[in-house]
């Protein structure tokens, strides 16, 4: 009896061992491997918007900040721009929450969220910091554009 548990342990080993890859850990299957590698490629892959009223089109970059992503699922939207001051253009989405999402230092092409009025900001001149003030991304092509948007712009994923 004490020899047929030892062989039952041997054998379960042996089994644990064939189905375990050399460092000892399972292996993946090749379907799981192409799922995780394009879950990693998706979490990888820049986030990036289109804006435009149709004469003016504008690429941004999103970061990977809870804000941006808020904003990123409320896509596609068409809404008023509003001017504001002599350096910005402004659009009030959903509010978005603003955890890990990083403080602007906003010059020309940055996308910012604007988190005591909600609005998003489109920054065509250069101007800095201010509280409450957070970072969405950069314009990474159109960057001229964004003084000449007005009345409804559809902003979708790119």
């Amino acid at each position: 009896m004490k020899r047929i548990m030892q062989i039952t342990a041997v054998l379960a080993l042996l089994l644990f061992l064939v189905g375990c890859g050399r460092n000892g850990k399972m292996e993946s299957s090749p379907e799981s491997k192409t799922l995780q590698a394009a879950a990693r490629a998706k979490e990888e892959s820049p986030m990036k918007i289109k804006v435009s009223d149709g004469k003016n089109t504008v690429v941004f970059a999103l970061n990977q900040s809870q804000a941006a992503k808020d904003l990123w699922n409320q896509l596609p939207l068409t809404i008023g721009v509003e001017n504001y001051g002599s350096n910005e253009k402004i659009f009030y989405p959903k509010k978005l929450r603003t955890e890990n999402t990083p403080a602007a230092d906003a010059r020309a092409g940055t996308l910012a969220y604007y988190a005591p009025w909600g609005d998003v900001v489109m920054f065509y001149r250069d101007f800095g910091s201010a509280g409450g003030l957070y970072q969405l991304g950069e314009a990474e092509s159109g960057r001229d554009g964004i003084a000449g948007l007005m009345g409804k712009i559809t902003i979708e994923k790119q």
